[in-house]
């Protein structure tokens, strides 16, 4: 298989040798190194590549050079390579030229010259990118492959699993894959989908996510049976909580029922998280806050669900749905919230078959050419819907209010005013879903005007509302009348008292039950965004060491 290529491309002799040195001494093993002298020499070594079949992982091209600037080539080169990740070179006076790059050609990263030395300037620049390259990329070798239907809900899962796990597949159509067709008949009796295929291994009929977990190597089950810290949920609280807890020397466990990142995990694009101008998907997030977690000692179990949470004096006992039990000092609950399913007629016949609730960036390509419909009026939707104008012919983002400002943020409703095939409908709602095997129209009420609309429909994705997963400690700690946890503070404001017993108030993460904390979307009264979750997690650590001193 041929290296992935690292294009350098600078008009001046020698920084260009530079470069490529530098480069060619710590990635030349890996990667093959090219080298450019112009912004043209470069666009005929990619359209070359391109002919045969060879990958690009990063072009790192200098901005200041005649013909074609930096920023010229990097718009020509990425219709050509779209996941190669981009650096600029820049000189002091070309900074504002850089910082406009990143919005015109989605610019990763920009670097100042000199970059000596580079093993603390460009180096680690270049690892972050090229691990974020390597995770996004789809594999080049023959692994799993997972056979159904597009409209399969269980094939869905399967494969959505997979994505937000990092997993790399490829998925086979038997509608359209005959050999595909043939090894399903001859394994599932029924029909049943999907079916996945593991090298060396006999065929799997629909598995569960905890038996398709475990066979593809994720970590299922607890090495231990007590902790100091047990996280429940790995959204961005959860991961932060393991970061911290485990970085300060804690034994932390962080179980997650479905993958590393939670709601968060299927943004397409984070653009107002601290650290990263150029923004961050949901699942690059989760995976480097995953890694960063495991590499500190946390522990991370996949694909495990909590069934009950209950105490004994001070200990917090944790039964999983398998029958195991893990006991802790102190829990954290950082489960966050599902996003709330619509009575509406048709939704829950094409769930999972053209409904879906919350969207992958790995779901866009199906909907190449297609209309999909965005429900909702707060960020998750707007990154949707901006995802999604990538692939689909037409978006269209409906909201029951009469504006988006009023819970997206700016640069979200200003990116969706200046995409031209994303249609916004404001007080609007969808009141039908038709189709025959999957959806195909979709019917619209104006609140307004009272009329209704019947238009085409590929797709339906519901970001409206949502519910806490509280429901495990419902009847163990206090909660708000609609199920998010109460903590801190609120446990003695709002009327719960004689349930605290100690005579100390209860620290801010903290539930009304001593040791069990909450942090992230389950709690109440939270700005539900990302670096908030991440700040309730790390906090709730600090929390957490109060308490075991305590006890």
């Amino acid at each position: 298989m041929t290296r992935p290529t690292l294009l350098a491309v600078d008009d001046d002799p020698q920084v260009l040798g530079a470069v490529s040195r530098d480069l060619r001494s710590y990635y030349g093993a890996e990667y093959r190194i090219v080298a450019a002298s112009s912004g043209e020499e470069a666009l005929e070594v990619v359209e070359e590549l391109l002919a045969r079949g060879d990958s690009i992982a990063l072009f790192l091209v200098d901005q200041r050079m005649p013909g074609m600037e930096g920023t010229e080539f990097l718009l020509e080169a990425r219709t050509r390579y779209p996941r190669a990740r981009k650096v600029l070179l820049t000189a002091y006076a070309d900074t504002n030229a850089a910082i406009q790059a990143i919005n015109e050609v989605e610019l990763d990263h920009y670097l100042m010259k000199p970059w000596d030395p580079p093993q603390e300037k460009l180096y680690p620049v270049l690892d972050d990118l090229l691990a974020d390259w390597h995770a996004n990329v789809p594999a080049p070798f023959d692994g799993i492959r997972v056979l159904g239907t597009t409209w399969s809900p269980p094939t869905h899962e399967t494969k959505d699993f997979l994505a937000r796990n990092g997993i790399p597949y490829r998925f086979l159509d038997i509608e359209r894959d005959d050999e595909a067709l043939s090894i399903v008949t001859a394994s599932s009796e029924g029909g049943s989908l999907p079916v996945v295929l593991l090298p060396e291994r006999e065929p799997m009929v629909q598995p569960d996510r905890r038996t398709l977990a475990a066979e593809i190597g994720l970590h299922t089950e607890a090495a231990s049976p007590f902790y100091d810290v047990v996280i429940v949920g790995g959204g961005p609280a959860g991961l932060a909580g393991a970061v911290y807890g485990a970085s300060e020397g804690l034994r932390v466990a962080l179980i997650e029922k479905d993958a590393p990142g939670g709601q968060a995990g299927t943004s397409a694009r984070i653009e107002n998280y601290l650290g990263f101008p150029t923004g961050v998907s949901g699942g690059d997030l989760a995976r480097r806050a995953a890694a960063q977690a495991a590499r500190l000692g946390a522990e991370l179990i996949t694909a495990a669900e909590v069934t009950a949470i209950r105490v004994d004096d001070t200990v917090k006992i944790v039964t999983l749905a398998d029958g195991s039990v893990l006991r802790c000092h102190a829990l954290l609950i950082a489960s966050g919230m599902t996003v709330r399913k619509l009575d509406v007629p048709g939704y829950d016949r094409f769930e999972g078959a053209g409904v879906y609730y919350g969207a992958a960036p790995s779901e866009a390509a199906t909907y190449a050419g297609g209309h999909v419909y965005v429900i909702g009026a707060a960020n998750s939707a707007g990154q949707a819907a901006i995802m999604f104008s990538k692939h689909a012919a037409d978006v269209t983002l409906v909201a029951r209010g009469p504006s988006l400002e009023a819970k997206m943020s700016q640069y979200l409703v200003d990116q969706i005013s200046s995409t031209s095939n994303i249609e916004v409908l404001l007080n609007t709602r969808v009141v039908e879903v038709g189709g025959d095997s999957s959806v195909e129209k979709v019917k619209l009420l104006n609140a307004e005007t009272g009329s209704e609309t019947e238009r085409d429909a590929s797709a339906i994705f519901v970001f409206v509302g949502a519910i806490p997963h509280s429901s495990l400690v419902e009847e163990l700690v206090a909660t708000d009348e609609r199920g998010f946890i109460l903590t801190g503070p609120d446990i003695l404001t709002m009327g719960v008292r004689p349930v605290w017993t100690l005579d100390r108030d209860p620290y801010v993460q903290e539930t009304s039950v001593p040791g069990i904390f909450a942090a992230g979307d389950v709690r109440a009264g939270v700005v539900r965004r990302v670096a908030s979750a991440v700040g309730q997690g790390s906090v709730a650590i600090s929390m957490i060491h109060k308490y075991l001193e305590s006890v």
